[in-house]
């Protein structure tokens, strides 16, 4: 199946960070992008998305949080859960891996192949 099929939403305060997101993986996935949890929410609501990546520190809402309620919301929707974050304690980490179907956690600044290559582990696995 393309890759080009995926679609992927990125959640992130920073609008730098969303625009460098888009131009960086735009040839490859169907972005979605969302500057706030509750944006984030809302195109969850309305949209299919195969892969779901939050930045921890947003004012609001937390990217736990975030995991969290989209958990309680949304148990049928099976986006694979990525975090992107710059600063992140570990509890909060481990807390959204054991509870709110957190598949990987990536420091800030990303690579790109690194990250693109995560995506792809996360939407390979879905389909195993």
């Amino acid at each position: 199946m393309p890759e080009s099929k995926y679609n992927i939403l990125y959640i992130d305060d920073e609008e730098s960070n969303l625009r460098i997101f888009k131009n960086t993986f735009r040839r490859d996935f169907i972005i979605y992008l969302a500057n706030s949890a509750q944006s984030g929410i809302e195109i969850l609501r309305k949209n299919k998305v195969d892969v779901l990546i939050t930045d921890q520190r947003m004012p609001g809402m937390t990217g736990l949080e975030l995991l969290k309620y989209i958990h309680e919301l949304f148990p049928e929707i099976p986006p694979h859960r990525l975090m992107i974050s710059g600063y992140a304690e570990p509890v909060d980490i481990r807390q959204a891996y054991d509870h709110y179907g957190l598949f990987g956690f990536i420091a800030k600044p990303w690579d790109a192949e690194n990250l693109k290559q995560i995506i792809l582990n996360v939407i390979q696995r879905h389909h195993e």
